[in-house]
This record gives C-alpha cells, structure tokens and sequence, in this order.
C-alpha cells in the first residue's frame, strides 16, 4: 500500500516551504499538482525532479479513481496547490475521502495558508474564528450573508480583486457601515498589505485605491 502526503507551498515567497515538504516532494514517485506549469517554477527552484500530473478541480473527478488504483500498488504520492494548502479552498477534498475509503494512508504537512497570517494581522479576536473561504458567486450567496449577520465570531473569507468592492458593499448591507474589517492582500510577497478600519472606511480606500492580488478579509463578528 502506497501513502497520500498533503504538502503545503508557498503562498508568495518561495522561502516559506519547510524541509520535510523539500524532502517529501523529492521521494516521492509522483507529485500532483493543480497547475504544472505554475509549480514547476517551484521545483525547480528546489531542484526537485520528480514527475508531476495535473490534478485540478476540471478533472479530479476522473482522475481519483486511477489514482487510488496507483497508491494501492504502492506508489508514493504528492498532492501539492497553485499555492497554500490543498483542500483549503482547493482540489485536494476528494482524493483524500477517496483514500481514507480505500485505507490508504494520508499525511498532510503543516504549511503555508493565507488563513493564519491574515487572522492574526487583523487584531480581531482569534480564539474563536468562522472560516468561510470563497462566497457562492450568485445562486446562495445574499443567503448565505444574511446567515452571517448574527455570527458573533471572527469571519474569515477570500475574495478577488475585481470582486472586492461588491464584496465591502454586501459586507454593510447585513453587517452595518460601522463593523470592523481587515483586509490583507499579497501575503508573503513584497507588496504585501494589510487595511484595517470599518467597513465604510475600507470601502473607500479601495474605491480610490484599487486593489491587486490574492485577498483575505477578516470581519469582526457581532458584538
């Protein structure tokens, strides 16, 4: 019987990978990764030389059973994202359901995620925090807002660019102009930043500013 390993990237610098994620990615017979092209850049960069498949949310349908097929004869294998941990607002959920039901071992690293970093820079209350990832783009997402509305813990989400300002003003409608937010963007990388105020003050930053790059905001629960 083969081994699943769940190994964490870099969300931006190349240097927040750890040794065993190194190590684990060389032994490995085979590496599966969300965009081959965006993680050879990665590999290379660490000299590992290991096969790569592409294995992303188009395809990971199709693809889990021949992979579970390729464990079961013993293979090692990697499962890696574009960025961050897979599984944590990317492919990665049903290759490993589908090893845990076939009694394949699975191994998922400590590592890099946007979550964490973006939490702790906010300054709102981390000792209880509601993950929400991205948001339904339509059908579900005005019910799902409205669900949040009472939420008295920290809410974590990811959002992009070209969203961000639908997002804030959503964002006043069920929580109030007045509810703090921090939103963090480009995490690790060197124009990295972090805006805190209340929603109105954020919104308005952003309409002047507008904003580039991968995004977290953290919103303040209801007091």
């Amino acid at each position: 019987m083969g081994k699943l390993y769940i190994v964490p990237t870099p969300i931006g610098n190349l240097e927040d990978i750890t040794l065993r994620a190194i190590r684990i990615l060389k032994e490995a017979d085979l590496i599966l990764a969300e965009d081959t092209r965006n993680s050879g850049k990665l590999l290379k960069h660490y000299e590992i030389n290991t096969p790569m498949q592409s294995h992303h949310m188009h395809n990971e349908h199709k693809t889990v059973p021949r992979i579970i097929e390729k464990l079961k004869s013993g293979e090692t294998i990697a499962l890696i994202s574009d960025a961050g941990t897979p599984g944590i607002s990317d492919p990665g959920f049903l290759l490993t359901r589908g090893c845990i039901e076939a009694g394949i071992p699975v191994d998922c690293l400590p590592g890099a995620t946007a979550l964490i970093p973006a939490l702790v820079n906010s300054g709102l209350p981390t000792d209880r925090f509601l993950f929400e990832g991205f948001l339904p783009v339509k059908k579900g997402r005005q019910t799902r807002l409205q669900a949040l509305a009472e939420e008295p813990r920290t809410m974590v989400f990811y959002e992009s660019p070209h969203k961000l300002l639908k997002t804030l003003a959503q964002f006043i409608t069920c929580f109030g102009e007045d509810r703090p937010i921090s939103v963090s963007r480009e995490l690790t990388k060197l124009y990295e930043e972090t805006v805190r105020g209340t929603l109105a003050e954020v919104l308005d930053h952003y309409t002047l500013n507008p904003a580039k790059g991968e995004l977290v905001l953290v919103v303040a629960g209801k007091k």
